[in-house]
């Protein structure tokens, strides 16, 4: 299995402070994402992802986010797989200190 790549929450919390413009997918249950998400982080549950393929582009790096990162390194593993440009954020919402807002 390729290695995948990651992302720590300061660096990803520094990038989103710098303006940077990045695809972020929140893999979490919904009464997880209820207790908030990183802004601007789009919300595909886990066992959605398959089925929703059609929404991402293969040319755009996308940053997987879950509670604590192990599921969302299953879905960075499984994304990758089928070619697309995959990061994981380590350690979760459970590490993130930044800013949260309610799913949208």
């Amino acid at each position: 299995m390729t290695e995948i790549k990651t992302i720590t929450t300061d660096e990803l919390n520094k990038k989103i402070q710098n303006g940077e413009d990045l695809l972020l997918v929140d893999v979490r249950e919904d009464e997880e994402v209820a207790e908030g998400m990183i802004p601007g982080a789009r919300h595909i549950k886990m066992g959605e992802i398959p089925e929703s393929l059609d929404k991402f582009d293969k040319d755009k790096e996308y940053i997987f986010i879950c509670r604590s990162g192990n599921r969302s390194g299953n879905v960075a593993h499984f994304m990758q797989e089928q070619g697309y440009k995959v990061v994981n954020m380590e350690g979760g919402m459970m590490n993130w200190a930044g800013e949260t807002a309610p799913k949208k």
